[in-house]
């Protein structure tokens, strides 16, 4: 995001900045396989879930291998976040998917809304 005077800022500290990924040769943003889109809690309590467990879900899956960037960010609407994930191929994804189903996140934001988009490029 940018503030008034264009200068990047992130509403949550180090949750928004996509990692290097040059040491585990990848390029941010060159990965195979993207999933964009939002997560819409549905009240205060949802939105709390959230923030408690963020830091540690993004930790966890930005050092997951083939995990190329990990963003998650507070929108204007203060129940919903933007997501963008990049992975370097589907099996990388898959894993993702399978950890996150079975860790702490998950359960404390089944109940959540996601509306997310999955490509896959070339």
């Amino acid at each position: 995001m940018l503030d008034p005077d264009g200068n990047e800022f992130c509403l949550l500290p180090a949750l928004g900045t996509a990692r290097d990924d040059s040491a585990r040769g990848g390029e941010p943003h060159a990965a195979r396989v993207r999933l964009s889109g939002r997560l819409l809690c549905a009240d205060s309590e949802q939105a709390q879930a959230v923030r408690d467990f963020l830091v540690e879900h993004v930790r966890a899956t930005r050092a997951e291998a083939g995990c190329l960037s990990f963003e998650v960010t507070v929108s204007a609407d203060p129940l919903a976040w933007d997501v963008e994930e990049w992975f370097a191929d589907r099996t990388a994804f898959d894993l993702h998917q399978a950890r996150v189903a079975a860790s702490p996140w998950g359960a404390a934001t089944a109940g959540i809304t996601r509306e997310y988009t999955v490509e896959e490029s070339a």
